[in-house]
């Protein structure tokens, strides 16, 4: 990995005063999406001028247009596809419009970084590629894998479709960013990727944002232990796995001293609430939806455990859980099933249950639960791993070199 450096002027490597950057994002809006904003910053600091194309959304990020600390954003109408793959080709169709109409809008830059899913917004960057950008993809997802383990259709026409659009963007990339080393392997060995066009990227939590306070026991409803979970709820993210695990844990361990909070929404949310009423677990777990930042965190805080119930599939064992990080940095003690790369974030910070045993994930709750002083332990050793080896402080360096990659491309190129 290049190592960081200065540019004339005082600024890191990557700095260019004056150069422009578009960032194109089609998954959540900004700055709600943590890890983009935390680019646009980045990128901003380092003498870049920055602009964002992404959807509106719907209960903040909701206006056109938007200047944020510098970073300059613009925003379109989008419906997200609901019911299945059939939905997607409407949806996709109209980002890539309005992502082509805004991008004109802008103008020339010198940088487009497009994030996926979806693997589509190749095009909009051949486009400006054509006008003399350079194009640096940031594979927030192996969409292959996520099409496999989301919809169970197996390797259909459509999934043979979603392979051939990751292999053009791979094609049109002059640089990509990857969030962990097994994403690195994949652009290397499947998209043929040069290993120096290659940067390991990765998500960290934001420090400022996810601060402990002091715990407030009533949120407990009166047990002993709250356990919490946060974070999206879909198909693939296995909150299926963790009720039936909570049932297991009253029903075969007999153990009722607890409360726990699902933190979060998304497309599984309604059938998620419904077989915890079918498993009987109304009275013990509460789901709050979207909460804002300051009750997340007093949640958080007020955990003695919290639970990454990501069933092993194509994509979760290589994928780094942004939920894990964030646990860590507020020094709770996780719950997981052995995933690759939870265990490379985690580490010691985690107990791991063998890929999708519930018996066993509910065994190691309880276990937790009886002893206090380990859940200590592995909540410092998380805060320190957050706060050293996996911050943003590693991954700025990694983005700026990637940047200073690209540029210098450019310049052989011309």
């Amino acid at each position: 990995m290049p190592g960081d450096t200065t540019a004339p002027g005082g600024t890191r490597g990557g700095g260019r005063p004056g150069r422009r950057a578009l960032i194109l994002v089609e998954n959540l809006s900004v700055p709600f999406d943590r890890r983009v904003w935390q680019e646009c910053t980045t990128l901003r600091d380092a003498g870049w001028t920055v602009h964002v194309i992404c959807p509106q959304g719907t209960k903040r990020d909701t206006e056109p247009e938007a200047e944020v600390d510098g970073v300059r954003i613009h925003r379109y109408p989008l419906r997200a596809a609901t019911g299945g793959p059939a939905g997607y080709p409407r949806e996709y169709g109209s980002a890539l419009w309005h992502t082509l109409r805004l991008a004109r809008k802008v103008g020339p830059v010198d940088v487009v970084h497009a994030c996926n899913p979806p693997d589509l917004l190749f095009l909009p960057a051949l486009w400006l590629k054509r006008r003399g950008a350079r194009f640096v993809f940031d594979q927030h997802d192996l969409v292959p894998e996520l099409y496999l383990s989301r919809f169970d259709r197996g390797k259909d026409l459509l999934y043979r479709a979603v392979c051939a659009l990751e292999r053009l963007t791979y094609r049109a990339a002059d640089v990509v960013l990857a969030t962990n080393e097994s994403y690195r392997d994949t652009a290397v060995r499947r998209g043929g990727k040069r290993p120096a066009d290659v940067f390991v990227v990765r998500s960290a939590p934001q420090t400022d944002r996810f601060r402990p306070v002091p715990p407030e026991p009533e949120l407990k409803r009166g047990k002993p232990h709250l356990l919490c979970y946060l974070g999206v709820m879909g198909p693939q993210d296995g909150v299926d796995y963790a009720l039936r695990a909570l049932a297991k844990l009253r029903d075969e361990l007999g153990r009722t001293d607890w409360h726990a909070v699902f933190v979060g929404s998304g497309d599984a949310f309604d059938a998620m609430t419904e077989l915890s009423r079918r498993l009987g677990l109304t009275g013990q777990v509460e789901f709050t939806g979207r909460i804002p930042d300051a009750d997340l965190v007093r949640h958080l805080s007020t955990a003695d455990i919290c639970l990454s119930p990501d069933p092993r599939n194509p994509l979760n064992d290589v994928s780094t859980m942004n939920k894990v990080l964030e646990y860590m940095a507020m020094g709770r003690p996780i719950v997981s099933f052995d995933l690759k790369e939870a265990r490379v974030s985690a580490g010691g910070a985690a107990l791991y249950a063998p890929a999708d045993d519930e018996a066993e994930f509910a065994a190691l709750i309880a276990q937790l639960m009886d002893d206090p002083e380990k859940r200590a332990q592995m909540g410092k050793l998380g805060q320190e791993r957050v706060t050293g080896p996996l911050s943003w402080q590693h991954s700025q360096q990694a983005l700026l070199a990637a940047y200073e990659a690209a540029w210098r491309g450019g310049r052989r190129r011309r």
